[in-house]
């Protein structure tokens, strides 16, 4: 069995939250439930009250957790706000056309599963694999990284949904092969 580490496609989908390039779409797509994470109840699709008017920033962001928002303080979408607000809509926004909330929000609930899966795997990356996991692994990143995906049709195909459903079942097969760090 030859162990080798396997590099991601080079063409990644930034898998890092840029709020400036996003419509602050995790503060419209998600409804909040009042708990010991949120302090409001918000419905799915509804902007966050806390979303200033003017721009697509929070009026609490520095008091986030003191206002009962531990909920927002964790939240990232791993890129997937920026990629659909910049690549699927142009950079158009929601406030630009308020009918476009359903439909961007559709879209961020279905990359940021996508998202979530590439960073998993990005990890896996690094590590000292067989050739035939290294292989699978290579073919899941390449199949979620939906290269030039221009339409939330591309992220929706029946290859990529099963790409992200093979996910869960791959990553414990790597767990042989986790060298723990000091």
């Amino acid at each position: 069995m030859t162990l080798s580490s396997q590099p991601m496609p080079t063409n990644l989908p930034q898998l890092s939250a840029d709020c400036s390039r996003c419509a602050a779409l995790c503060c419209v797509a998600y409804p909040f439930d009042a708990s010991e994470d949120f302090a409001i109840i918000k419905d799915t699709e509804e902007p966050c009250p806390n979303l200033s008017v003017t721009c697509f920033g929070c009026t609490i962001h520095d008091n986030l957790s003191k206002r009962g928002f531990g909920g927002c303080v964790a939240y990232s979408c791993a890129g997937a706000g920026q990629r659909v607000t910049q690549d699927l809509f142009d950079g158009e926004t929601w406030r630009d056309d308020p009918d476009l909330i359903p439909h961007m929000s559709h879209a961020l609930r279905v990359l940021r599963p996508i998202h979530e899966a590439l960073l998993i795997l990005q990890e896996a990356a690094a590590m000292t694999l067989p050739d035939e996991l290294g292989t699978e692994l290579a073919h899941l990143s390449e199949t979620l990284s939906v290269r030039g995906g221009t339409s939330i049709w591309d992220f929706e195909e029946p290859e990529v949904q099963d790409a992200l459903a093979q996910v869960p079942e791959f990553v414990p097969r790597l767990a042989p092969y986790v060298v723990p760090r000091d």
